[in-house]
């Protein structure tokens, strides 16, 4: 690493890697690493998302190899081998992914020799590169959708399906909205009369992501995740993407993303209708609260698909001025941080945020000390401090969260919109 943080916003690849797989119905990972590797990743990237637990295998439920110093010196594939045997043996599931943890990383374990081994037995045992220094926690959702990719997804569809739609981009277990909010986007494109492939839902699994090669569209709700799948997608399937800032939240955005969409499968006026529908459902309950919530001045600090959807419906749909939008992530590429930027800056209403992209907590203060005219800070677990040193409303919308335990609640669409200014009431 180039650069120590304070108090990181996120885990390394393997973790996010991790959170992923056992997102999917069915499928286990095995991992082949030290013996903190697999309870410490699941524990970080899990419970300090949502404080939630992964479905199928959790924490020690998880195999792992525990790699000793004999295992770097002469080599942990043979104790690997009599892993996944075990696994096969005891565990119920759809696929196994071996996941490599730094030491088999660094000492070049050949992970691949062993999953090809039980494949020709007849077994869906897959080795995945996922060593947790290629990374933080959205390099491994990159990694695992990969290796879907590599692995899962029909190579030879025999026909496209029209309206199916592969929703991508929403991080499971990290982003701690990830479920509520692929329910309801889900939900608004079901509307439209699309089917939905969104892998991680509880629903879904090994057979959707199968079937992903055969949809007409995939849809990106992030600003730079799954530029390289993205690309994969067209070139061997030619699959299209549209991409977005991030999961669309509030009435202005949500009817953005429903017209592209429309637009794109020539379905226009039936988005018009659903637009009308949820409108006027949203704005009836809005109505009623008119007066709960003053005019404020606000800072966001969080994932860029977050810090984009929060800013950009608190700015345009209920016209609060934005003062600092903090970005965690890593974000590398100069054409994702100008998406960035023009997403926080084309607002309809008020001045743009400053904008910031950094992940460490000490310069994170620093930068929300320097406007002392914000009251609400929306942040995460590690902003809750600075917030109450500087006396601001405060409320937890991104990773890590160890303060509130989330299920199913959407910070996304038109449904989203209602929870999330709920949020902002009882916080006050």
């Amino acid at each position: 690493m180039s650069n120590i943080l304070e108090n990181p916003h996120g885990n390394c690849a393997l973790g996010g890697a991790n959170a992923a797989f056992t997102a999917v119905k069915r499928v286990i990972p095995i991992f082949h690493s030290g013996p903190g590797c697999c309870m410490q990743t699941t524990a970080g990237e899990t419970s300090q998302g949502s404080i939630r637990l992964p479905y199928y295998v959790q924490y020690t439920s998880i195999p792992c190899t525990n790699m000793t110093e004999r295992d770097v010196v002469l080599g942990g594939v043979g104790k690997l081998d009599k892993h996944v045997a075990a696994a096969l043996e005891i565990l119920d599931a759809d696929a196994l992914f071996i996941l490599t943890g730094c030491t088999a990383g660094i000492i070049g374990d050949d992970t691949e020799s062993v999953a090809k081994k039980y494949r020709a037995m007849g077994h869906k045992v897959y080795a995945v590169n996922s060593a947790g220094f290629l990374g933080e926690s959205c390099r491994g959702y990159e990694i695992a959708i990969k290796a879907f990719l590599d692995n899962i997804v029909e190579p030879n569809p025999k026909k496209r399906d029209e309206r199916l739609v592969n929703l991508l981009g929403i991080m499971p277990f990290h982003d701690p909205y990830w479920e509520g909010n692929l329910e309801e986007i889900t939900r608004l494109l079901r509307l439209l009369g699309l089917k939905v492939n969104t892998f991680f839902s509880h629903d879904q699994g090994l057979k959707e992501i199968k079937s992903s090669s055969s949809a007409s569209l995939n849809i990106i709700l992030s600003p730079w995740l799954l530029k390289s799948a993205s690309e994969e997608y067209q070139r061997r399937f030619g699959i299209p993407s549209l991409r977005f800032a991030g999961a669309p939240l509030g009435a202005t955005d949500t009817g953005v993303f429903l017209r592209r969409v429309g637009e794109f499968f020539g379905i226009g006026d039936r988005a018009e209708r659903v637009i009308r529908s949820e409108e006027k459902y949203l704005y009836r309950y809005l109505e009623t609260g008119i007066g709960l919530q003053n005019w404020r001045r606000f800072s966001v600090v969080g994932e860029s698909q977050n810090v984009v959807a929060i800013t950009r419906f608190l700015a345009n749909d209920y016209s609060f001025t934005p003062d600092a939008a903090v970005i965690t992530d890593v974000v590398f590429r100069p054409d994702d941080r100008a998406r960035i930027e023009e997403s926080l800056r084309s607002l309809e209403y008020a001045k743009p945020p400053e904008i910031f992209f950094t992940g460490d907590q000490w310069e994170i203060n620093r930068i929300i000390e320097k406007f002392p005219e914000t009251m609400l800070l929306i942040g995460s677990t590690n902003e809750h401090e600075i917030a109450i040193k500087l006396g601001l409303q405060f409320f937890i919308a991104s990773y890590p969260n160890t303060e509130r335990l989330i299920y199913n609640r959407p910070c996304a669409g038109y449904r989203g919109a209602l929870t999330f200014f709920e949020d902002i009431y009882s916080n006050l």
